[in-house]
């Protein structure tokens, strides 16, 4: 019965990875167009990202203010063997540019863990930060390698073509940056099921009971924090052959930081939660900033509701309806969800056009296809009004939705108990 069950859970494991090599591949397919596949490169390389980040924070335990070092490092050097490729100094495939990002990426992680990994909580936050303020530092100082703030910029189009593709096209780049997605994510889940990334779940969880039954946690640190600066570099190395252009910014606490966020909100210790957090910030940044210059005050609005209300990310808010879905009483949540969602999001999108009104320059503010007045006073007091309504009705059917929340977890007893009553 064991062997059936390990059969199943292999099928159900490896169909979740066809499906998501499956949408890697149809995406250019289903969405043709210019914007559509420079969103998807972006997206591509936030992944990696994310996920190298998650190898650190969400299970290691270990917060890192200077992720984009290792990010930025192996960008560099991946521009620089594109320029070595220029001059014809060496001559091989591009698809293996990512690699040379990555290993300097390990580099870079060998070197700075071997003495930061020796402490862990905030030391280790305080040391990352300082590293990172010292790389960007020097990327402004060291010109013949960073190029200062003009950076650094290079030709993917003078290697050899790789079955037909010379990489003219963003396409090309597209199915490239989808190749090394799938691997980095795939050895990135792999070494989560290894013995050294479950006791890095054990070294965040408890440092002192895993040095107890004989594991040093600085040396599980150390391997999972050269894993992630390994990962990194791939990211750096695929944004390099995706923008051909590498500057300060890619090495600063910006990067390090919009690395964090994308962690955070998709969730801390799911695997799945930084491609998620990668999927909706690449989105907000894209699609967000072409219509709104606050799109970076909804961002920071969006991280403080995420760590107020949802501690464990969007991915966590999936699973939090696991058991609902186990016990088949999923359905009995939509209605609920439906009286408390509408007015909230009434009190979002007055609260949107409130904040956009107040920043406009423009007599007039076009918004979900209405024209209102900045200086009409009714316009003002109407989105008051219904802010207020909205938040009103949220706060009044809130109670029904966590009424309704507690009956669908709740043990079969309990439940029949509370449908009787």
């Amino acid at each position: 019965m064991n062997g059936v069950t390990a059969i199943r859970a292999l099928a159900a494991k490896s169909g979740i990875w066809a499906a998501y090599l499956a949408v890697l591949l149809l995406l250019p397919q289903l969405f043709d167009s210019i914007l559509a596949i420079s969103i998807f490169n972006q997206m591509a390389i936030a992944i990696v990202f994310a996920l190298s980040y998650n190898m650190l924070l969400g299970q290691g335990g270990m917060l890192s203010f200077g992720h984009a070092v290792y990010f930025g490092l192996g960008g560099f050097l991946a521009v620089h063997a594109l320029l070595m490729m220029e001059n014809e100094a060496v001559y091989f495939s591009i698809a293996f540019i990512p690699l040379i990002g990555g290993l300097t990426g390990l580099l870079a992680g060998v070197f700075v863990g071997s003495f930061s990994t020796r402490k862990a909580g905030t030391v280790f936050a305080m040391i990352s930060l300082g590293i990172g303020e010292l790389v960007a530092a020097s990327s402004l100082i060291f010109t013949g390698f960073f190029g200062g703030e003009a950076g650094v910029s290079g030709d993917r189009t003078f290697g050899p073509p790789l079955f037909g593709m010379d990489f003219f096209s963003d396409v090309d780049v597209y199915y490239l940056a989808a190749f090394w997605v799938f691997v980095s994510t795939l050895f990135m889940y792999l070494f989560t099921q290894t013995p050294a990334g479950r006791m890095a779940n054990a070294v965040r969880d408890n440092p002192e009971r895993a040095e107890f039954i004989g594991y040093s946690a600085r040396w599980v640190r150390f391997i999972s924090f050269c894993a992630s600066g390994m990962f990194a570099g791939v990211a750096g190395g695929l944004f390099a052959l995706n923008y051909e252009f590498l500057t300060d910014e890619n090495l600063n606490l910006v990067t390090s930081g919009r690395v964090l966020l994308m962690a955070y909100i998709g969730g801390l210790g799911f695997f799945i939660g930084p491609i998620i957090g990668a999927i909706v910030l690449t989105l907000m940044n894209f699609l967000l900033s072409n219509y709104t210059e606050l799109w970076l005050l909804y961002l920071g609005i969006m991280f403080l509701l995420t760590v107020l209300f949802l501690p464990r990310g969007f991915a966590g808010f999936i699973m939090m309806h696991r058991l609902a879905w186990l016990r088949g009483r999923l359905h009995t949540l939509a209605l609920p969800y439906l009286l408390t969602g509408l007015p909230a999001l009434l009190f979002i999108l007055c609260v949107i056009c409130l904040l956009e009104l107040s920043h406009t320059a423009e007599p007039e503010l076009h918004f979900l296809g209405l024209s209102l007045a900045q200086d009409s006073v009714l316009v003002w007091a109407g989105l008051l009004l219904l802010a207020t309504l909205g938040w009103y009705l949220t706060k009044k059917s809130a109670p029904g939705l966590r009424r309704a929340w507690e009956a669908a977890n709740a043990p079969e007893a309990d439940a029949a108990q509370e449908q009787v009553s």
